[in-house]
């Protein structure tokens, strides 16, 4: 064999070992994320386990989890892993008491897909139903925050748990700017929304008057 053949044959032999370690992991993750979580919901923040490298896993813009380049296409794996989603220095984790694999995450790692309310201004609570069907309530623990958007726009995000987000759907923001109004905040007119005895301003109150 040439020296570039063995080359060729040192690479290929590389990329499988990968490939099974990668799809060992995700077993090993997978098997110990149901045991987890068989009681309830798995304490990630109390697990610090070694970290064992970087899978083939991304969650897309639009909420889709891919593995090794395929969609995951079973909703109840992809809720097993989101519960153990973690996030520590910007970088996003599958944890489990014994591992730690990286993955990666295009935007936010959840959707705000869908919002109940109850009660009307001072009192108003709103929930949102994320795309792994947690519902959240919004309050001083769970903010909304608006991120300027690349149109001109924003995007809102809800926070979920523990530094993690949802990203709020345009459906659902559109619902948020008809329940907005104006108030004062540090002397400046503020145009937001109100929800668990907090106002979450999205914007200077004339910049979106006219989405009202």
């Amino acid at each position: 064999m040439t020296s570039l053949g063995a080359n060729h044959g040192e690479a290929r032999a590389k990329r499988l070992k990968a490939v099974l370690t990668v799809s060992q992991n995700l077993d090993n993750l997978t098997q110990a994320a149901k045991t987890a979580g068989a009681k309830g919901p798995p304490p990630v923040h109390l697990w610090n386990p070694p970290f064992c490298g970087d899978i083939d896993m991304r969650i897309a813009a639009d909420g889709t989890w891919f593995y090794l380049g395929t969609p995951i296409g079973r909703p109840a794996l992809v809720r097993l892993f989101s519960s153990v989603l973690k996030r520590e220095d910007g970088k996003y984790f599958l944890v489990t008491p014994v591992e730690k694999c990286g993955i990666r995450v295009d935007d936010a790692p959840f959707l705000a897909v869908e919002m109940a309310g109850e009660g009307e201004g001072a009192n108003r609570t709103l929930r949102f139903r994320t795309n792994v069907d947690d519902w959240v309530t919004c309050d001083a623990e769970h903010a909304l925050r608006f991120e300027p958007a690349a149109d001109g726009g924003l995007t809102p995000y809800l926070h979920v748990r523990r530094d993690l987000w949802a990203k709020v759907t345009r459906a659902v923001y559109y619902d948020l700017v008809a329940l907005g109004e104006e108030r004062a905040v540090d002397g400046r007119a503020m145009f937001g929304v109100t929800s668990g005895g907090s106002f979450f301003p999205m914007a200077r109150a004339e910049e979106l008057r006219g989405l009202s």
